[in-house]
């Protein structure tokens, strides 16, 4: 694996790694260890996101419900980070930046901008029933926190219809861009990570 990550390194430089994935498909997991790796820097939407609702009572109504976020409050508060000074000259991370419908060509934008053009875009596929096995499972050992959008059964089941609805038409634009990869999320956390390492290490040799 050192050598895939040397690979990837070397390849990606500046640029963005961006991983989607249903709900409790292991984006943040996935995505947190994989900038550890390349030295990069981590970015997800839903953290600054959840930060921003303590502020914005009409986003914090939203987000509970299991709604994306309303594509004007995205812009306004997630694309002016890929220009901070603290992110300049280090590749990025992102964790599902950009989940609606006609969201990504701005955040396509505002990375190349910002010298950190995005690269490839990981998908982690699970099937909409492991995912709410998931949330059962996080529900009995409480190792989500006290997130508004975790609460209820129907909330998920929301948030499965946002993705499915307004980001799957999101991740066809990266597929038809052809850095869309696919990687089955169904195994272990360290097959699932191997997986994403051998799926951006091929890209980088393409």
């Amino acid at each position: 694996m050192e050598q895939q990550i040397a690979i990837i390194k070397q390849w990606l430089g500046t640029g963005s790694v961006n991983v989607f994935g249903l709900p409790f498909s292991g984006k943040d997991t996935v995505g947190i260890r994989l900038a550890e790796l390349l030295g990069a820097k981590f970015l997800s939407s839903g953290l600054i996101l959840r930060a921003a609702e303590k502020e914005d009572s009409n986003l914090a109504k939203e987000l509970s419900a299991g709604n994306l976020a309303p594509t004007q409050t995205f812009r306004n508060v997630i694309l002016p980070y890929f220009g901070r000074e603290e992110l300049a000259n280090a590749p990025l991370v992102l964790s599902s930046v950009g989940r609606w419908e006609g969201e990504e060509f701005p955040v396509m934008e505002a990375a190349k901008s910002a010298n950190h053009e995005i690269k490839a875009v990981v998908l982690l596929n699970i099937s909409e029933e492991d995912a709410q096995n998931r949330w059962d499972v996080a529900k009995t050992l409480g190792d989500r926190g006290d997130r508004s959008d975790d609460r209820e059964k129907t909330v998920l089941e929301n948030r499965i219809k946002e993705f499915r609805e307004k980001t799957m038409p999101v991740i066809e634009t990266y597929r038809k861009m052809g850095i869309l990869l696919p990687v089955q999320a169904t195994g272990t956390r360290e097959e699932v990570f191997a997986n994403v390492i051998e799926a951006l290490a091929k890209l980088a040799q393409a």
